[in-house]
């Protein structure tokens, strides 16, 4: 079997070279300018509207002395903190510098903080039950 010669394009020019190493000196900066576009970004900021949104109608709502109220606004405001962490994170190219942090793997560690809130949600609701159950005999 022969190896015969192959097409090799480069992009390499005396006047594409320039421009190419000036367009990713300009990428290279502290902020990304194409990040704000993409569609994470844009699914990060609408799911921090959103929980900004829940946070301020059960803030303002009557019934605020329920703990069920409480909860959910502690887990909204945790959920938004934690959102606008990694939006400032991609934004500023942070996780660059944080090569301690396995990035693919810390989707793992999201599966796991979802799991525990639904076992902390079913576990709230059965104890709900429990007491609304015993209160009514």
């Amino acid at each position: 079997m022969s190896h015969g010669a192959g097409l090799v394009r480069t992009t390499c020019s005396s006047g594409s070279a320039r421009r190419t190493a000036a367009a990713r000196a300009s990428l290279e900066g502290l902020l990304d300018p194409l990040y704000p576009r993409t569609h994470a970004a844009l699914l990060k900021v609408a799911q921090m509207v959103t929980l900004l949104i829940a946070f301020i109608c059960v803030r303002s709502s009557l019934w605020t002395d329920y703990s069920a109220y409480s909860y959910f606004e502690v887990v909204t405001i945790c959920d938004l903190i934690m959102i606008l962490a990694f939006y400032l994170v991609h934004l500023f190219r942070i996780y660059r510098m944080l090569t301690c942090i396995s990035w693919p793997l810390s989707i793992f560690g999201f599966l796991a903080t979802f799991l525990c809130l639904a076992s902390i949600w079913l576990s709230y609701k059965i104890s709900c039950v429990t007491q609304s159950t015993d209160a009514a005999v």
